[in-house]
């Protein structure tokens, strides 16, 4: 049986983009943004096809349609818009998969690591928090992930992402197509990071996958929200407690219902 490889595309930790105007349809500097998360996409897939897999791309970003398909290598699916799902990023992963490759991520929320920081809605959560750790979205994706048995297996994004993947999941093979500091970004050339996904992924791939992590029994999941009206409106969802003025708490048994948790408290 053909192995199938999820890949959860971001556009935030893509080479290059620097400013929320780059993610955002229509804005300036929109479409050289997708052109490269397209372009990195693609160097991942064909890895994949060089391995004799079958790459399945999930678009992560704003309205789920930023991949342009006629780029990606033929034999490529490509999952486009919402599915209406909790694993959200990770909407269509199931057990059948032999590990999941996470491409354009970014620091997190609570962060310095990148000038678009963010976890989820960046203008809904000031910082995340799983198990009293800062939390990303490489975090909970990876959770998502390990709850149904697949590995995760590559990351590509800014520096600061890279470093906090590493930590969490040894094993994990990455690429930093950037660093940043303040609002700037310091870039590795395009077509560099292109090559660089490509051929770390196939040397993973060639390599095995790493084991996966066991999920924890009990996720507590803290938010930290931007104001005290989001902090009324999350208290109205049962099982959410009241940890400080900014700051609410869900303890949750799955990662689905963790995910669940976040999705309803952000709105």
């Amino acid at each position: 049986m053909e192995k199938r490889y999820f890949i959860s595309a971001d556009i935030e930790g893509i080479t290059d983009v620097t400013f929320w105007s780059e993610t955002e349809t229509g804005q300036a500097g929109y479409d050289a943004a997708c052109e490269q998360m397209t372009r990195e996409t693609a160097a991942a897939c064909r890895a994949v096809l060089a391995a004799g897999g079958l790459p399945v791309v999930r678009d992560g970003h704003g309205g789920a349609c930023n991949i342009r398909h006629m780029d990606l290598p033929e034999g490529t699916e490509l999952m486009r818009g919402w599915a209406c799902h909790p694993g959200s990023m990770m909407a269509g992963l199931d057990s059948t998969f032999s590990g999941v490759i996470y491409i354009g991520y970014h620091a997190p929320a609570g962060s310095d690591g990148s000038p678009l920081a963010h976890t989820s809605e960046y203008e809904q959560i000031r910082w995340a928090k799983v198990n009293g750790k800062l939390a990303s979205e490489f975090t909970m994706n990876s959770l998502y992930a390990a709850s149904l048995g697949v590995p995760s297996l590559f990351l590509s994004g800014d520096e600061a992402i890279c470093r906090m993947a590493e930590e969490e999941l040894p094993g994990l093979a990455t690429v930093a197509v950037k660093r940043c500091k303040g609002n700037s970004t310091w870039n590795i050339h395009p077509k560099t990071a292109e090559k660089a996904i490509e051929e770390t992924v196939a040397r993973q791939l060639a390599a095995g996958a790493p084991p996966v992590p066991k999920v924890p029994e009990t996720l507590v999941l803290d938010l930290c929200l931007p104001t005290h009206q989001a902090v009324r409106s999350a208290r109205q969802l049962p099982g959410v407690e009241l940890v400080s003025s900014e700051v609410v708490r869900y303890t949750a048994k799955t990662v689905k219902e963790l995910k669940i948790a976040c999705e309803l408290i952000t709105g």
